[in-house]
């Protein structure tokens, strides 16, 4: 299934020789994607359909997303059974009713339980729900993640200090231009009488891709 690469990285700290900022990879390499969407932006810019300035704005905007709208969404999920459900089976419904607008964005919630350890991945680049999670780790682009996540989760998982039992299955979902995961992660204890706002607090990035847990309380 091919890939949508409009939402992937963007650095703006080079210039194209018409004078508009362009993404320049450090090994000065390119793949085919890359040059056409150089190629249609710089097109773009000398027809008048977008100005270099538009083009920078809307890379500050995906720049500053962060973690916090998806720790939102889990924190409410942990308090409140029935929004859980609803997240469960249409994510991006249950993410309009918190007021987070994740547009076109087709998410997929799974939850980590006592039988089911769930991760994320996207083997063939990095597609990721940066609406919610900001930009993805540069691991999580890593070839070696990549590929090693889905022949030897556990082993990566522990790398990441998460130990799952032999009991718990481990399933591995692969991210697409059309599918977008986030995990829930379990509620840690002693976490009774917390509010949303402190519960969120709690909610990792890595947590919520799969290869963290929840921090504890204190």
């Amino acid at each position: 299934m091919p890939h949508d690469h409009q939402d992937h990285d963007h650095d703006h700290s080079g210039m194209s020789p018409s004078g508009h900022p362009y993404r320049e990879d450090q090994d000065r390499t390119r793949s085919y994607w890359q040059t056409m969407e150089i190629a249609a932006r710089e097109l773009m810019i000398e027809k008048g359909v977008i100005t270099a300035d538009e083009v920078a704005a809307q890379i500050d905007a995906m720049d500053a997303r962060s973690p916090a709208r998806g720790a939102a969404i889990v924190a409410r999920a942990w308090l409140d059974p029935e929004f859980r459900k609803l997240l469960l089976v249409d994510a991006p419904a249950a993410s309009t009713e918190l007021g987070i607008d994740i547009g076109p964005l087709n998410l997929i919630a799974v939850e980590n339980t006592d039988k089911v350890h769930n991760v994320v991945v996207c083997t063939l680049c990095s597609c990721y729900p940066r609406d919610l999670l900001g930009l993805p780790p540069d691991w999580y682009k890593s070839r070696a993640y990549r590929t090693r996540a889905v022949r030897e989760p556990r082993r990566v998982l522990a790398e990441f200090g998460v130990e799952v039992p032999q009991d718990v299955t481990v399933r591995v979902h692969d991210s697409t231009a059309d599918m977008r995961y986030i995990v829930i992660p379990a509620r840690p204890g002693g976490t009774d009488g917390m509010d949303e706002a402190a519960l969120a607090t709690l909610v990792t990035r890595d947590s919520m891709i799969g290869v963290g847990q929840a921090r504890q309380p204190g």
